[in-house]
């Protein structure tokens, strides 16, 4: 299956196998993606806007040109390992429960997302916008966060890995 410029509309691609799909400069509108397999999918300059993704592996992904975008999207116990996503959008998302292991998400901006139970280990957050996101588990040790931009109060969440008191 190959794709260019196209539009999909309320599409339920659950549980299917996209295995090798090639996505090219799509939209996907009010898609739902649960379960579904994207084993050697490439989606270059793909776009995703009030989509349901859950259970996906985004690591099975082809690497190559992969350039994503969520708005407002729910993204539950999906998993990013070892992907490129420099600058991705993942903006007024539910982010539930998701793992970013060894990500690049250098500018990536996750403004007024929602990040609760979600994992990030080992990735690169420089530069990276959580201004106005909530629920992140972030610690500082073991990912790079030079120049990230964070909001009062949650950026009180960074301390919690430190084994600090504060009074």
């Amino acid at each position: 299956m190959s794709f260019e410029r196209e539009t999909f509309k309320k599409k339920t691609w659950g549980e299917k196998e996209l295995i090798q799909a090639r996505f090219v400069d799509c939209t996907f509108e009010h898609c739902n993606f649960s379960l579904t397999k994207l084993d050697g999918c490439r989606f270059q300059n793909a776009e995703f806007i009030h989509c349901k993704f859950m259970g996906v592996n985004f690591g099975k992904c082809d690497p190559t040109f992969l350039k994503l975008s969520f708005k407002n999207c729910l993204i539950a116990t999906c998993n990013f390992f070892d992907l490129n996503l420099k600058n991705t959008l993942f903006r007024e998302c539910k982010i539930k429960e998701t793992h970013f292991t060894n990500t690049k998400l250098e500018g990536a901006q996750f403004t007024k997302s929602d990040l609760e139970g979600s994992i990030f280990h080992s990735s690169d957050l420089r530069k990276a916008d959580f201004r106005e996101a909530i629920n992140y588990s972030i610690n500082p040790l073991t990912n790079k966060l030079q120049k990230a931009k964070f909001s009062k109060p949650e950026v009180m969440a960074l301390l919690e890995h430190l084994e600090i008191v504060i009074e």
